[in-house]
Parts: C-alpha cells; sequence; structure tokens
C-alpha cells in the first residue's frame, strides 16, 4: 500500500509543487483546502501523469471547530495518512496591518493559530499511526528576527517555528518526525508585488529541498540553504543598531 500524504493549503504553488513530486515518487496524495473542488483539474492531471490516487478535502485555515474532525474525515473519504504538510498563509497587507484590526486578527490566526491548532490534532492522530509518520510546517525566515516591514506576519511564523519545536520534542520518543521549514523569498502569487525581494527561489525547488530534507529527517531546513547563513547574520546585529535599520 502506498503512503499517503495531507497537504493543506494546497492550492499554493509550493503546495502544487510538493504534490507533483510526492506523487512522482508513487505517493497518494489528500489535497487540502478552501474551495476544494477548484482543485479538480490539478488532482485529475496528477492521477493522469502519476498513476496515484488524490483526493480533494474542504479545509478552512480559520474555521476552528472543523479542525478536530478532520482527520476523521480523511480516514473515511480517502483512508489513512502518513505525512501531513501545513503550507497555508497569509502576508496581506503590511501597511494595513497597522491599524486594521481584522488584518491584524486574519494575519495572525492564519500562520500561527490556524496552524498550531490543527496540527496538534493531526499529532494526536499520527502518533497512534504504526510505522513512520511526519509532520512538516512551513514557517519563514520572516519570524527569526522582528522587521518593522512585516513584523506581524514574522511574530506568527515565530510562533510557529517555536511551536513546531515544542510539538519536534514531545513526538520525538514516538514514531512522528517534525520537520520546520524557513523558506526565504519565493516566486509565488503572496510576494507578488512586494518591494525589496531578493534571490527569490522558484515552488519547484524549495519542494525539492522540502522532500529531500524529510527523507534525511532534518529537523528544520532554511530553503534555498544560503537563508541559514543570511539569517545567522540578521540575527547578531546588536540591538542598539538593528532598530534604526529599515528593513
Amino acid at each position: 500500500m502506498a503512503s499517503r500524504a495531507l497537504i493543506l493549503g494546497a492550492r499554493s504553488a509550493i503546495s502544487l509543487a510538493l504534490a507533483r513530486e510526492l506523487a512522482e515518487a508513487g505517493w497518494d496524495l489528500v489535497l487540502a483546502a478552501r474551495r476544494a473542488h477548484e482543485l479538480e483539474p490539478t488532482a485529475a492531471d496528477i492521477r493522469l501523469r502519476c498513476g496515484g490516487e488524490v483526493f480533494l478535502q474542504e479545509f478552512d485555515a480559520l474555521n476552528f471547530e472543523g479542525h478536530a474532525a478532520l482527520a476523521q474525515a480523511i480516514q473515511h473519504n480517502a483512508g489513512d495518512f502518513d505525512l501531513a504538510i501545513a503550507v497555508f498563509g497569509y502576508m496581506g497587507d503590511q501597511l494595513a496591518v497597522r491599524s486594521d484590526t481584522e488584518e491584524m486578527q486574519r494575519t495572525l490566526s492564519t500562520n500561527f493559530v490556524g496552524a498550531a491548532v490543527i496540527l496538534a490534532h493531526l499529532a494526536n492522530y499520527l502518533e497512534t499511526r504504526p510505522g513512520n509518520c511526519g509532520i512538516i510546517g512551513i514557517s519563514s525566515v520572516a519570524g527569526d528576527r522582528g522587521r518593522q516591514s512585516n513584523y506581524f506576519y514574522g511574530a506568527a511564523k515565530a510562533g510557529l517555528s517555536s511551536y513546531l519545536q515544542g510539538l519536534r520534542n514531545r513526538l520525538a520518543p514516538s514514531n512522528v518526525h517534525v520537520m520546520t521549514v524557513k523558506p526565504g523569498f519565493v516566486d509565488t502569487p503572496m510576494t507578488e508585488g512586494l518591494e525589496g525581494l531578493f534571490l527569490v527561489a522558484s515552488p519547484q525547488r524549495v519542494a525539492t529541498d522540502i522532500l529531500r530534507a524529510y527523507g534525511r529527517r532534518q529537523d528544520v531546513l532554511y530553503t534555498p540553504w544560503f537563508w541559514r547563513y543570511i539569517m545567522g547574520l540578521i540575527r547578531i546585529i546588536p540591538e542598539s543598531l538593528f532598530k534604526r535599520l529599515k528593513l
């Protein structure tokens, strides 16, 4: 029986690249997203090209009432799964978020609270599964240090990174491996039009890095690799100087 991966936020460019790579490697898939039915052409293409099973599942990161029942719903519709990948996120308007309460709440809830709650429920499910299972959480280099240009988004991603670290610690004695992914700038609709982008990676490059690192059971992945060193330098800038920089 093939392994099955659940991709949360399956409409994103990174998600679609991950889905194709996993399918090519022999995985069956559950693509979970809002308006999941719109992914049927993508699912049909993957089935045709790779021959595996692809199921669609409705999922909204902000519909907290539905989180606890998601694993059971997937079991009923598609069967058991061995890997959960949380890819969803929300960048939003970084000027509006300073004063718009709804934008603040959406940014924090999507990028941290929604991810933490759904992964808590999925962790409980995966912990009961036999064999090697895993959770991959897509955080961001933005969480490594707060910057004026995106500190709401960065704060949420910092919280997610800390949460995944704690979840990894909790699940280390079990069969569930938890990996934190910290991408730099990626060429996706979420970053389109943003100023100051550099060293922008393709979704395919990021997906390849993620699956290679997961295969090695890596704990934390910076992708592309050089962001580990860029963020290392940014973290050691003294606060007295850093607070004067426009980043």
